[in-house]
């Protein structure tokens, strides 16, 4: 992993939070984590590694389980045996053999820029003509 805005964060082997993570700098998770992770940098989820919430990130490797929405404003990289279960919205989409991906999945430039459009859409009230 490349440092981007900071030192690489570290959830290791037989660690588990629960909770909301924010940072400047990639994240890589061998652990489990209960809640969202935003970062102006890379998610790396190890092979042990699972997150069940939202993540909202440049980039992600994945080749561990996750579960819930995933927020990929450029590449997404699914490794051999990754598991994703949920709603994705990614620019580009990487895909190894071996992947279990149950989820709907949403592809533009702007990933991100999308899913707020998406859920500001979902909030308007209908319009009577």
């Amino acid at each position: 992993m490349t440092e981007f805005g900071g030192q690489p964060n570290r959830i290791e082997k037989n660690t588990k939070i629960k909770g909301d993570i924010t940072s400047e700098a990639d994240f890589r998770i061998d652990g489990k984590l209960e809640g969202n992770v935003k970062t102006s940098g890379k998610v790396v989820i190890g092979k042990d590694g699972y997150i069940n919430g939202k993540v909202e990130c440049v980039n992600a490797d994945i080749e561990g389980k996750f579960n819930g929405e995933l927020l990929v404003s450029d590449l997404l990289s699914l490794k051999a045996n990754a598991v994703i279960e949920g709603t994705v919205s990614v620019a580009k989409l990487a895909v190894e053999t071996g992947d279990t991906f149950n989820a709907s999945c949403t592809m533009c430039k702007d990933a991100m820029a999308t899913r707020r459009l998406q859920a500001t859409k979902t909030n308007e009230p209908a319009k009577v003509s």
